[in-house]
C-alpha cells in the first residue's frame, strides 16, 4: 500500500500471456490478490478467443465462476456458439473493458493465448476494411473448392501473409485475399516489427514452461477433458447451433468432438487428433509471443510477488 504522502500511480494494464497450459489463469488471480493486498483493484479481461463462447467450458479450460475469488472478469461467455469471432471487434470491446477498469481505479489484466487478440490489444494495431460482396465471392469459392487453391493464390499475391497463415484455415485465407483484392499490398494484420503499445503504462509478462513438460501436461489436460464430459458439453451445444458457428465449431476438441458424435471418429481417434493439434498450437503461440521484445518472460509457477517486485 503506497505509503503517506506518496501519490498513487495510475491504473496500469498487465498482460499475462504465453502457451496454453502454462498457468496464466492462475497467475492472473494471484497477480490480482497481490495488488489488492497493496491497496490497488483489478479486473481481469479475457484474451481466449474460444472462452469468449457461451458454453464452451470444458474444451476451453475456462475458469469457473466459483473459482475467480471474487476478482471481476470480463469478455467472457459473451458470444453464441452460431456467431463469428472478429479480433477488430474483440479489439474495440476489450479496450473498452479496459478504459473502464481504470475510469473505476483498477489495473487490468489481460489474460489469454490467442496471439492475435493478445496483440490487438496491446499495441498500435489497425485492421483493414472489409468488402462483403468480395467476402461472399470468396467464400463461394471456398466452399465449392476448399483452401488449397485459395492458399496457392495467396501466396502468389502475398507470400509474407501466405506464411504466417495455416494453408487448411479457410477464414483466414478468405481474409487475406478479401483485403489484397481492396487493393492493399499486403494483408497487413501482423504484428508490426517495431510495435508501439496502445497503453502507455503497460507490462507484458510471459509464462514458459519446457517443451517436454508442456506436452506430457497439454495430453493429460486433453484426456482429462474427454472424462469431464466435453462429448457432452459438445452435444448440447451442438443443439444450439455450433455446428453452423463459423469460428466455434472449428475450436481444437470441439471439432473433434464434434466428428466423433458424427461417427466420423473414435474417441480414441477424437482425443489423439485434439493432443496433436494443442501441441501445434502450443508450438505456434510460442512463436507468436517471443517476438514481444519487452516481455518478462517467467517459468510456469512463479507468484505475483516476483512481478511485484519493482512494480511501481
Amino acid at each position: 500500500m503506497p505509503s503517506a504522502g506518496t501519490a498513487t500511480p495510475p491504473p496500469s494494464l498487465w498482460a499475462l500471456v504465453g502457451a496454453t497450459g502454462t498457468g496464466k489463469s492462475a497467475l492472473s488471480l494471484d497477480l490480482a490478490e497481490g495488488l489488492a493486498a497493496r491497496g490497488r483493484h483489478a479486473e481481469i479481461v479475457n484474451a481466449d478467443a474460444m472462452q469468449l463462447y457461451r458454453g464452451m467450458d470444458i474444451g476451453t479450460a475456462k475458469l469457473p465462476v466459483a473459482e475467480r475469488r471474487g476478482i471481476p472478469h470480463h469478455l467472457l461467455d459473451v458470444l453464441d456458439v452460431t456467431e463469428e469471432a472478429a479480433v477488430a471487434r474483440y479489439q474495440e470491446d476489450a479496450r473498452a473493458a479496459i478504459a473502464a477498469a481504470h475510469a473505476r481505479g483498477a489495473d487490468a489484466i489481460l489474460v489469454g493465448g490467442s496471439g492475435l487478440y493478445v496483440s490487438a490489444v496491446l499495441f498500435d494495431f489497425r485492421f483493414p476494411p472489409r468488402d462483403r460482396a468480395i467476402r461472399a465471392a470468396l467464400e463461394a469459392e471456398l466452399d465449392a473448392h476448399g483452401p488449397g487453391a485459395l492458399y496457392e493464390r495467396l501466396s502468389a499475391q502475398d507470400p509474407a501473409t501466405a506464411a504466417r497463415v495455416d494453408p487448411r484455415n479457410g477464414r483466414r485465407i478468405v481474409r487475406a485475399l478479401e483485403v489484397l483484392a481492396q487493393g492493399s499490398a499486403t494483408h497487413g494484420a501482423a504484428l508490426p516489427e517495431e510495435p508501439a503499445l496502445w497503453h502507455p503504462r503497460t507490462r507484458i509478462v510471459g509464462l514458459q514452461t519446457p517443451r517436454d513438460v508442456l506436452v506430457a501436461r497439454l495430453d493429460a489436460r486433453v484426456e482429462g477433458m474427454w472424462r469431464d464430459g466435453l462429448r457432452d458439453e459438445v452435444a448440447a451445444l451442438r443443439d444450439q447451433g455450433l455446428e453452423s458457428g463459423v469460428t466455434a465449431a472449428r475450436a481444437i476438441g470441439y471439432a473433434q468432438a464434434l466428428a466423433e458424435l458424427r461417427g466420423e471418429l473414435t474417441r480414441e481417434e477424437a482425443i489423439a487428433q485434439t493432443q496433436a493439434l494443442t501441441r501445434r498450437y502450443a508450438r505456434r503461440q510460442v512463436s507468436w509471443f517471443r517476438r514481444y521484445r519487452d516481455a518478462l518472460w517467467l517459468p510456469t509457477g512463479a507468484t505475483a510477488a516476483e512481478l511485484l517486485t519493482d512494480d511501481r
